[in-house]
């Protein structure tokens, strides 16, 4: 393994490749800031101009691309409440109060090193535990699938800020979205109205920019203010040694969970940053300071979405399987250039593998050292007055859903839910909940089902397998434990009434 890190860091280092990792952090960095356009886009974009390239060097650009945009997408989901891509949702929960409050400095240099530990920790991953992991990723099944998916939808009530009904209400609405379009098991039609449109659902990235960039245009619209952001005037720090204290734990946690969630195929690291945001939530003392500004809330999404886009190429290049929607892309890319990623792919293109790591962790690191710079010169654009920049930002996000899948019926969705995320806002209606049905919905519905075909109907297959039991037991409490607390805090405060 030294001589292939020591081949692969020879490799690198060649003045063509370094170039083209420089070249391709810059264009990750600005692709991933910008709303709407994603790692998964880019290296589609860019993926028909590799097929000239040596092989070595298209890999070396894809996966740099891959990892940039996952750590830029935090920028204007902290400064506009806009996340740049999917990953960086839950980031924006605590992010962009924290920025609203004038300490935008202080969220962008939490979300920096977070990102840049969460990725570093992850590519370390990549490189020593890649055969054993990706072993321990294959024992799970549907039922586990399911149970993690459960987990997840049940810290409703920690992002319903003390409004459990209303956190239902949403998370039903969310789940609700993600069943539109013909049915994957079945073929059925559901809720599609006989448009054509509807039959592929609906996108998840117009559901996510209208409820968040759409929706804080048309609040800031109404607004009659003059305040800026200070992030293009103030130093941006960081490291800030009291809040490094505070956030250590979180970051770690977050990075392991990130990396082990994002080595489950198909699962990525959209869910691996809601995940670490709601577990972070659920086992906080104090759990009611999340999305008021709270330093763990960057910090827990940042890693986990930064390890997990690592731990994603784990089964890619170790079993030929998919850990993301963007590592599914770098299979046609292997498949493009004459390759089969999986178990032979460590031993007959061992060079090629070490380079990819060694650019990653290089990549990484250079998030750390680079972002700054580039974060001073992206926020320049704050200074201009809202009543132009408004504007400029609706402007992206149309551009950004519409080139998802060059529709315009995209565009009208993202509309719709920037005006419904808008009157959410109005009603102070969680708009977490929402995002947290769309993206685990399909998951816990298609492994739900997965579990009983493979079972012929025994519902008690997720009972069956320890860690799925354990992690629906474990969803179940977490549901009824808000419910179960508020009832003995009622029933000991009507006592104390009495015997007062």
């Amino acid at each position: 393994m030294i001589e292939n890190l020591l081949m692969g860091l020879e490799t690198v280092f060649q003045p063509l490749n370094i170039l083209i990792l420089l070249s391709a952090i810059f264009i990750g960095f600005l692709g991933g800031a910008l709303p709407g356009i994603s790692g998964t886009m880019l290296v589609v974009i860019l993926l028909p101009i590799t097929y000239d390239f040596d092989t070595t060097s298209a890999f070396l650009l894809l996966t740099a691309i891959y990892a940039a945009t996952v750590f830029s997408g935090m920028i204007s989901a902290i400064l506009f409440r806009t996340p740049g891509t999917p990953e960086a949702v839950p980031t924006v929960f605590d992010g962009y109060p924290m920025a609203r409050s004038g300490h935008s400095s202080r969220a962008l240099g939490i979300a920096i090193v977070s990102s840049g530990i969460g990725g570093i920790f992850g590519t370390l991953v990549l490189i020593f535990l890649t055969p054993v992991l990706a072993s321990v990723a294959l024992t799970f099944s549907s039922p586990e699938f399911f149970g993690l998916a459960l987990l997840g939808l049940t810290v409703v009530a920690s992002l319903s800020a003390g409004q459990l009904s209303k956190g239902i209400i949403g998370v039903a609405f969310g789940l609700f979205i993600a069943t539109i379009g013909i049915d994957p098991l079945s073929g059925t039609h559901r809720y599609t109205f006989d448009m054509n449109s509807l039959m592929a659902g609906v996108e998840l990235i117009p559901v996510l920019i209208g409820l968040f960039a759409v929706a804080e245009v048309l609040k800031k619209g109404r607004e009659n203010t003059k305040e800026k952001q200070q992030a293009s005037s103030t130093k941006i720090t960081i490291f800030e040694k009291e809040i490094f204290r505070k956030i250590y734990g979180t970051i770690t946690r977050s990075s392991l969970m990130g990396t082990f969630i994002g080595i489950l195929p198909g699962v990525g690291a959209t869910t691996a940053s809601m995940l670490s945001y709601s577990e972070t939530v659920r086992w906080s003392k104090n759990p009611k300071k999340f999305g008021k500004g709270a330093p763990e809330g960057i910090a827990a999404p940042e890693s986990a979405n930064n390890s997990a886009a690592m731990g994603a190429l784990v089964p890619l290049l170790a079993l030929g399987i998919p850990g993301s929607a963007t590592t599914a892309v770098l299979i046609g890319a292997f498949i493009l250039h004459g390759l089969q990623p999986g178990p032979n792919l460590l031993q007959s293109q061992s060079d090629l593998v070490y380079s990819v790591f060694i650019g990653l962790l290089i990549v990484n690191i250079a998030i750390i050292v680079c972002s700054k710079p580039f974060i001073k010169l992206f926020t320049k654009i704050i200074n201009i007055p809202y009543y132009i920049l408004g504007p400029i930002i609706l402007m992206f996000c149309i551009i950004g859903t519409f080139a998802v899948r060059n529709s315009i019926f995209d565009v009208w969705v993202m509309l719709l839910f920037g005006a419904l995320g808008y009157l959410f806002t109005r009603i102070n209606f969680p708009v977490a909940p929402i995002v947290l049905g769309v993206v685990l919905g399909p998951i816990a519905e298609d492994e739900f089902r997965r579990s009983l075909q493979m079972s012929g109907g025994n519902w008690f297959v997720f009972f069956e397998r320890p860690v799925s039991a354990t992690l629906i037991i474990l969803a179940v409490l977490f549901l009824v434990y808000p419910l179960i607390k508020k009832f003995f805090k009622k029933k000991g405060s009507s006592s104390q009434v009495q015997s007062g």
